[in-house]
């Protein structure tokens, strides 16, 4: 009897995890809209974005061109719990934060050691096809940026 209700209970958590993460409208592949973007001079671009599931988890895939201009490929994988979790693969980021704002919204910080060089709101359209991420910082350099990206799903 123990063993069922164990099992049953356990069960009933992966699904609910299952549903919860499901309900992330940020899940799936994001190309940038060019054409619909403004992105100051000096302003990273991240041009293909990648939210997935990883166990009660978010794993971010972005890949671009960073502050300095060349190509970048970095991962982060945390929660939208507004705390800082590590990015992999950019010298120019060394954690990135994200909170969530309520089902189609969330607020991010990118940071370079301890100090914010990025923040913003990523946005998604209600019909889900959308995507607009709005962000201003400080480049690399000492440069203030700013952009609008808009995205289209995948």
């Amino acid at each position: 009897m123990k063993t069922r209700t164990i099992a049953v209970a356990l069960v009933l958590c992966f699904v609910g995890g299952v549903f919860c993460l499901a309900e992330d409208a940020n899940l799936g592949s994001w190309k940038l809209n060019e054409a619909k973007s403004k992105f100051s001079e000096g302003a990273p671009k991240t041009t293909m974005s990648v939210y997935e599931a990883a166990g009660d988890s978010v794993k971010v895939t972005l890949d671009g061109i960073g502050f300095d201009g060349k190509p970048t490929h970095n991962e982060w994988t945390g929660k939208y719990d507004g705390k800082d979790y590590p990015v992999t693969g950019d010298s120019n980021q060394s954690s990135r934060a994200y909170t969530l704002v309520n089902d189609h919204q969330l607020k991010f910080t990118v940071k370079s050691e301890d100090k914010v060089i990025l923040s913003g709101t990523i946005t998604v359209s209600a019909d889900g096809k959308t995507r607009t991420v709005k962000a201003s910082g400080m480049s690399t350099a000492g440069k203030k940026v700013s952009y609008t990206a808009i995205y289209d799903k995948q």
